[in-house]
């Protein structure tokens, strides 16, 4: 942590830019940001790569692969210059098309992956259209193997990728943005625990520059300098940053977000607005621009509709399905928790579920039939806040249930709630009937059913603080969707194998 009066107040410097309008033909100055420009060129061979692969397996696998190309098995040149080199250039181009190299959605979040889904949907109609334009009788199956197994090679390679990126940024602090934040001292340290609470993002906050005069801020320790009364554009210069991220209120200053945007014209430098609107997520967020004024256009979360009725029905089968495959799973731990303590199996407990309805949720019994009298001396030993009492040592969890709490298998059995339809697989988690009366924000996590995991689960369990958990909570909520379901359910398993926060 810094103390922001170890720094001087220099005089502000003229901008280097007047907003005068540059020649067309002079070249702006390469973008100081350059982590993209090798992932972009491992990306472009691997999903040349992943192309090339795909079709060769489809040649492999299929006799009719060179059917519809005239005189092929005489001379297969043009087959393996159309199979092997073209239609992978073509991948390429309509992934190009479809942006799927633009920095801007490489290394998080969904969008990347729709551009490729995209892509492939265009290659597969730009096929389907060039055969029957040119009446070549091609074979079916090959081709359709081959462009859905491109698709499926090309999402694989990329997730891998992105696996590398994410830890390259998350050990080493590399590949990422260095960012300098324009605002209000408490709007800049707002920004600055959102972007680092996800090293993955590659968002480096490495400097703070406030807009409210430097007496505000004397005295508070921050964990990055904090400068006041400079030129952005050559402080960034200074601090090696390439990206000034203006938060909050700083971005509503009438003119000086536009003269800010055109003195870093031609800087090489990335401009981006933190605005107040906080814990919402893109597909919810509309830009509508009326006579030059960028309006955002906020969304009502999606509570009903198909949506919901598909994540209902997922849920119904998907629980069926896991109750079957997990009966000798049940059996061989049922017998565990009897050999390791007298007693029941299961543990049910009331719990809270959606709009506010009280059932009892199944769990394997970890702790010993007298936990609950015992539960009175150890109280004060809770080593969590809010609503839960936990312990990472626990002496009412026996032995075997200490391994079915840290690889989560006492979880299982709530199947079965999801199957009666008071739990989801993805949602809110349970809370006790008896820990409180839900009022305030916490009473938003009952719009939806809770869930055996969640966004609170893959973002730290139980070393999340209770204020952190109800934020991810209430996250989850306002911005659920079904592939938002399926991309917790995924880190989930991740989470599970590493056995992090699980006690």
């Amino acid at each position: 942590m810094r103390h922001v009066d170890s720094f001087e107040i220099q005089p502000p410097t003229p901008p280097s830019h007047n907003g005068v309008p540059r020649s067309a033909w002079a070249r702006a100055r390469r973008r100081v940001s350059t982590w993209h420009r090798p992932y972009t060129a491992a990306l472009l061979l691997l999903d040349f790569a992943a192309v090339v692969l795909a079709d060769w397996i489809a040649q492999e696998a299929f006799g009719q692969a060179r059917a519809g190309f005239y005189n092929a098995q005489a001379d297969p040149t043009w087959f393996y210059t159309v199979v092997f080199l073209l239609v992978p250039l073509g991948w390429l181009a309509a992934l190009w098309g479809n942006r799927a190299y633009d920095r801007r959605y490489l290394g998080l979040g969904p969008e990347e992956y729709k551009r490729v889904i995209r892509g492939g949907v265009a290659v597969t109609a730009t096929v389907s259209f060039i055969a029957f334009a040119t009446k070549t009788d091609l074979s079916r199956y090959t081709v359709g193997f081959a462009l859905a197994g491109a698709l499926v090679l090309v999402l694989f390679f990329r997730i891998s990728a992105r696996f590398v990126l994410h830890r390259v940024r998350g050990r080493a602090g590399h590949a990422g943005h260095r960012m300098v934040l324009v605002g209000t001292l408490p709007e800049c340290l707002e920004v600055y625990v959102a972007v680092t609470r996800n090293p993955a993002a590659g968002l480096v906050p490495v400097a703070i520059h406030i807009t409210d005069g430097y007496a505000a801020a004397r005295g508070i320790q921050t964990p990055v300098p904090v400068y006041a009364g400079r030129d952005v554009l050559a402080l960034v210069r200074e601090v090696g940053g390439d990206t000034i991220a203006v938060c909050g209120s700083a971005s509503a200053e009438p003119g000086e977000l536009r003269r800010l945007a055109w003195q870093l014209e031609g800087s090489g430098v990335d401009l981006v607005v933190a605005p107040q609107l906080t814990d919402i997520a893109g597909p919810r967020v509309h830009i509508r621009p009326i006579e030059g004024l960028p309006l955002l256009h906020v969304e009502e979360p999606t509570l009903s509709g198909p949506a919901l009725l598909a994540k209902n029905l997922m849920d119904r089968v998907a629980a069926g399905l896991g109750l079957l495959l997990l009966v000798p799973v049940f059996l061989a731990i049922g017998l565990a928790i009897r050999l390791s303590d007298p007693g029941p199996v299961f543990f049910r407990q009331p719990r809270v579920g959606h709009e506010g309805r009280t059932f009892r949720v199944w769990k394997f019994r970890t702790m010993y039939v007298n936990a609950e009298e015992r539960l009175a001396g150890l109280v004060d030993q809770n080593e969590t806040d809010g609503m839960l009492f936990k312990m990472k040592q626990d002496p009412r969890v026996f032995p075997v249930g200490r391994f079915l709490r840290a690889s989560s298998l006492d979880e299982l059995p709530q199947l079965i709630n999801v199957l009666w339809g008071e739990m989801s697989l993805v949602g809110p988690r349970p809370l006790p009937a008896d820990d409180g009366d839900f009022l305030g924000d916490v009473r938003r996590r009952l719009l939806v059913r809770p869930g055996m995991t969640g966004l609170w689960q893959v973002s730290g369990r139980s070393d999340l603080s209770w204020d952190e958990a109800v934020r991810l909570d209430l996250y989850y909520v306002d911005n659920w969707s079904l592939a938002y379901d399926l991309s917790i359910l995924w880190r989930t398993v991740g989470v599970v194998l590493a056995r992090k926060g699980a006690y």
